[in-house]
Parts: C-alpha cells; structure tokens; sequence
C-alpha cells in the first residue's frame, strides 16, 4: 500500500476540508453527516440533496459551509412560476448595440443552493438537472460551461407537504448523496436555543466567528486524491453484490442502477480519504450506502401499505450481503 503522504499538498488540503466542519458547527449544531455528505458531494463532483422538515438549519447549513470555503455561492427559491431561464440565465437585447447579449443565471456559480427543489414543475427541475449533469448551459445553441468547482446542493420538504412536485426517480438519481436532516435531539435544540439567546444571528455568519478555511483548491487536489484512493477486487464485488442484493428484494420495484453502484464506489473512496486512508474498507461501503443508495429507490406499492420503509429494506439487504474480511 503507497501512503498517502506521497502527494504533496495532499495532507494541506484534507487537515483544511476537515478545519471545516469545526468550523461550520460554530453555527449549526449538530449536522455533522450532512456537512461530511457536502464534502463527499465536492470530492466527488456530484451533487446532494438535502431533506427535512422546514426549520432543521438547511439553508444555513449549506450558507454557512460556503463561507468556510472560499468559493462563490448563490441562492435560489425555487417557486412554482419559476422558469429555465431563471436558472440557466437567458439572452437580453441590448438597445444601444441592437444584439443580444447572455445575461448569467444563478446557476453560474460554485454552490449553488437550491431551496425547496420539490416546489418547481417539471420544466425547471429538468433544467437545473441538465446544468448538473452537463455542467453546462446550452443558450442558444452555444454551450456555456459552468465554474469549476460547481455543486448543487438542493433542499426539499418530506414529499407529504403541499404544493410540491416530486422529483422523477430519474432525476433522484442524478444526486450522488441525500441525506435527511432530523429534528435536533433534546440536548442539540437547547443548545441551538442557548446560542440565539446570547445573540446568534443566522442572518450574520461573520458575527459567528465564521471564516474561509479551505478553498477552490484544496477541493480540487482532495478530488484528485480521491481517484487514487485503492479499492480492492473484493471490496469493488461487496459494493456490486449490495446492489444486486437490492434488486432481487421483494419490497422493491426498483432496485439500485449500475450508476447507484458507482456511486457508492465513489462516495466509499471520498470518505476513506477524508479519514487519511488511502484504500476503501468494507465499513466505508456501510457507512455511504444510506445516503448513497436509498433515494434510488422504490418500494413496492405492498410494502408501502405495510408501513416498511426504504431504510430497512436497504439494511436487510445490506445485511444479506457476506462482508469480505
């Protein structure tokens, strides 16, 4: 096995991703996974969503993260009327030259933050998946690649709120990682309730001490890194088996995809490395294959009506699989 200390800079840029966190709990509390799931997300080149009831510190989560990256960010809501164009940007007649000019969407960032994904039709969903997939934005027929590095982290409600549009399992698909934000235990809430009572202002990120610790280019050398990172013929048949395992489940009418199974190579490989390993363990594939594989998918309308949730299906499968030693 090579170190992992054989690539300089190497080490800079995982103690500064890891300065991260510590720095993103001084205003959230308590989200760790999801803060780890938006780091995969950038080591990876993918993209996350983000799921929980309204008022779990989403927003302020992936606002905060961005100020401790020095990266550029932008923010939209998204609402029923939005539009593609709205997103993508679109083209403008300039009078005094009598041409059209393109006028950059929020899209044209390097987190972009999508609030309440679930609120827009179809039509502008399609769009921002086409940016996230292509990273780029076609106007008028000419191709206009988006910054490097550029994830999308997107914020929904549970499927059961009103006035939402649920994302097609195809677009489900697209994110690399979801993870679900929970209801704070006891202990965090009153300590989320303690930090507001001495002034915590969520709206004043600097006011919390907040500050870039990692840039553009630690992501990038980490991303790198990440491809390195040794995952042995065993490990790579444990990840295949999972998937296949969820696809012979009864409680399933939709397995994991070959993609999900990438995916979860990929995510396997950022969390060892963002751990100072330099090979995948068997513990890493089990830790990434809720956030990974279980928006991929679908119960079967029987095992919805039992009250059996994807989770379990996911872990009995999980469980079904020899772990190699």
């Amino acid at each position: 096995m090579t170190s992992a200390t054989h690539h300089p800079g190497e080490q800079t840029a995982r103690a500064a991703l890891g300065a991260v966190r510590n720095e993103v709990a001084k205003a959230v509390v308590g989200q760790d996974a999801a803060v780890a799931g938006i780091l995969i997300a950038l080591l990876c080149r993918g993209h996350i969503l983000l799921e929980g009831v309204p008022g779990v510190a989403k927003t302020l989560l992936v606002r905060t993260l961005a100020n401790t990256l020095a990266v550029d960010t932008k923010r939209v809501q998204f609402t029923p009327d939005l539009m593609p164009g709205d997103i993508t940007g679109s083209l403008v007649f300039d009078s005094a030259t009598s041409e059209f000019t393109f006028r950059e969407g929020p899209v044209f960032t390097n987190l972009m933050l999508a609030d309440e994904i679930n609120r827009t039709p179809p039509k502008t969903q399609a769009a921002l998946l086409e940016a996230m997939e292509e990273r780029q934005v076609s106007i008028d027929g000419r191709p206009r690649p988006l910054p490097t590095p550029f994830l999308v982290a997107a914020t929904q409600n549970p499927v059961e709120y009103e006035g939402t549009y649920p994302l097609p399992e195809a677009q489900l698909d697209r994110f690399l990682l979801k993870v679900v934000l929970p209801v704070p235990p006891r202990d965090d809430e009153i300590n989320i309730l303690a930090r507001h009572a001495a002034g915590f202002d969520p709206r004043n990120l600097g006011a919390a001490g907040i500050s870039a610790v990692a840039s553009g280019a630690d992501i990038e050398v980490g991303a790198d890194a990440v491809r390195r990172v040794a995952v042995a013929p065993a490990v790579l048949s444990y990840i295949v088996d999972i998937a296949r395992a969820t696809r012979i489940s009864p409680s399933l009418s939709l397995g994991v995809s070959p993609r999900g199974a990438t995916a979860l190579l990929s995510t396997s490989r950022a969390w060892a490395w963002l751990n100072g390993r330099d090979y995948v363990t068997p513990d890493d594939v089990k830790a990434l294959a809720q956030s990974t594989l279980a928006h991929r998918l679908s119960l079967r309308a029987e095992a919805e009506l039992e009250g059996v949730s994807v989770a379990a299906v996911l872990e009995s499968a999980i469980g079904s699989v020899p772990v190699p030693r």
